[in-house]
């Protein structure tokens, strides 16, 4: 693998898994929508948040996802390469998942120690696979685009790595 001057790693599927039943998660979000007088159809959670943009309640439907994702990440699996990160480069995350989420699964695991910058839904205004996410992380960490990698689990992930002009390298499972 190339040097890199810095590693930015997806958090979900990638360093932990979060304990989420997404079904639930959207059951809830169909819930509040309905709620608003609002027929999501068979939108997915991500889809919803898009419906629920253009009918003034996209925060509070952010706010049910993040309180899934924060009640699951207390409970999340670590995964293999979370204990293979580096010590001689800067380490970010930047996630789909809300930030406080993101620092909790982190924390459990005592990743954060390892981590000099975590970007999660709601630390900046778009998420993954637009490019703002990780070109945040690479301005808090001091580094170029084209001098770093995003690891990654997802079609998006590797779409947002393009998009900042970043290389990727696909997470693999040494379970």
């Amino acid at each position: 693998m190339p040097e890199y001057d810095a590693i930015v790693y997806d958090l979900d599927g990638t360093l932990v898994r979060l304990d989420v039943d997404w079904d639930d998660v959207r059951a809830r979000c169909v819930a509040v929508m309905d709620a608003r007088g609002v027929d999501v159809g068979g939108a997915d959670i991500w889809e919803i948040r898009q419906i629920a943009d253009d009918h003034n309640a996209l925060d509070r439907i952010d706010e049910v996802i993040a309180e899934f994702e924060r009640d699951g990440a207390m409970s999340a699996d670590k995964l293999p390469l979370a204990g293979d990160l580096p010590a001689n480069v800067p380490v970010g995350v930047c996630s789909l998942n809300d930030e406080s989420a993101c620092r909790i699964a982190l924390e459990l695991y005592g990743l954060d120690r390892h981590v000099d910058v975590v970007v999660g839904r709601g630390t900046v205004e778009t998420v993954k696979p637009d490019p703002e996410g990780l070109l945040y992380a690479l301005d808090e960490l001091g580094v170029a685009p084209g001098r770093a990698l995003f690891v990654g689990d997802s079609a998006s992930d590797r779409e947002a790595a393009r998009n900042a002009g970043m290389a990727f390298q696909w997470v693999r499972d040494r379970a």
